[in-house]
């Protein structure tokens, strides 16, 4: 993709010189703005700094939706309890979009292994389904109320390079959206896998709340403590 092809994304900046990136990637019929006021909840530190980039999904007709023209990072044809019908090549198209995003990191300046990937719901599907399938190591993965959305698609590009790689997971036990089964099952699946999945529940729905944020920030100080530190020791 050419530089003009890259989403349009809001940025948020917790230094002049951030030495992590954050690519977080938000739900269905929301845009990159809906999670801009969790930055300063997370309680981050001042260095290292963090860029946080919000990119907003294309506008597509949504088939669960009755074919409404919304925001999506790819089309949804049925919903179930258990289970989700969608649509592949949109995930192909969506997982390119940000791994233009990432290339965009590195140009400035920003590698691969200190670039996080997060999400909610279908946001959360693509950043595991980009995570899983990447070719370079990335710093972490924040996956919250979603689920895999194809196994299928993983199974078949899957890279060896994020085997390593820290997943933070949570889910709403009162999720009536994306069930916690589904958000089970993705866990499960992983954890089979041998990835490394610190799994959180929390007593919400389809949304998040303060003890999550703060876990979160906690998580993300913690990855980015251990990755300077594996840094300056080299």
């Amino acid at each position: 993709m050419t530089t003009e092809d890259l989403l349009e994304s809001f940025e948020v900046e917790t230094h002049p010189q951030p030495e992590f990136s954050v690519i977080w990637l938000h739900g269905l019929g929301a845009d990159g703005s809906d999670f801009l006021p969790i930055v300063p909840e997370l309680g981050l530190p001042v260095t290292p700094g963090f860029r946080f980039i919000f990119p907003n999904a294309p506008e597509i007709p949504v088939t669960c939706n009755a074919g409404y023209v919304m925001p999506a990072w790819y089309d949804i044809i049925s919903l179930e309890r258990h289970a989700r019908r969608v649509d592949e090549a949109g995930i192909h198209l969506s997982r390119s979009h940000i791994s233009a995003l990432i290339a965009r990191e590195n140009a400035r300046g920003i590698a691969s292994e200190h670039i996080f990937l997060a999400g909610f719901s279908q946001g959360g599907a693509i950043a595991y389904t980009t995570a899983l399938t990447h070719p370079e190591p990335l710093a972490g993965v924040i996956a919250l109320s979603t689920y895999i959305p194809s196994v299928p698609l993983i199974e078949s590009e899957v890279s060896s390079a994020n085997q390593t790689t820290p997943i933070f997971a949570a889910h709403g036990l009162d999720d009536d959206v994306v069930s916690p089964e589904l958000g089970s099952v993705a866990r499960d699946w992983l954890k089979a896998r041998s990835y490394r999945v610190e799994w959180h529940e929390y007593p919400m729905a389809h949304s998040v709340c303060m003890e999550e944020v703060r876990d979160i920030g906690r998580w993300l100080k913690s990855r980015a403590h251990a990755l300077s530190t594996d840094g300056a020791a080299q």
